[in-house]
């Protein structure tokens, strides 16, 4: 299955608390927690170019599979990491945070954060 498409978020859990330990203030989780982030994927053989845009602010990262490329954190750092492809899964480590995005079914989206113990899911749809 292809990533390519444009992906609204449904649902989140465990937000504040991963939002918290990435050093993000109360006062900055409070403004973004109820904003509907929509991603957008393209993605052409082993090159991605992901486009997540939240409110007025969007985060567009590229990368091809395999190679260091230097992406954004959930709090807007640039990161050097390297994306690996599982199947439907892609996987990368940003400093201690283990990022997986999973291609669940056709419309479906699961990415999931981990920091610690704290586990930040994200589901989102094809729009």
């Amino acid at each position: 299955m292809s990533f390519s498409g444009k992906y609204q978020l449904e649902s989140q859990e465990n937000f504040e608390p991963f939002m918290k330990a990435v050093g993000l203030s109360d006062e900055i989780i409070q403004k973004i927690k109820d904003l509907k982030s929509i991603s957008e994927i393209e993605e052409n053989g082993d090159t991605f170019k992901v486009t997540i845009t939240t409110g007025s602010n969007a985060i567009v990262s590229d990368f091809t599979i395999g190679q260091e490329a230097e992406l954004l954190s959930p709090t807007g750092e640039k990161v050097k990491g390297v994306v690996q492809r599982e199947g439907n899964k892609l996987k990368t480590t940003l400093k201690n945070i283990v990022s997986v995005t999973e291609l669940v079914d056709a419309n479906t989206l699961i990415s999931t954060l981990t920091i610690g113990n704290i586990v930040h899911k994200r589901t989102s749809k094809r729009i």
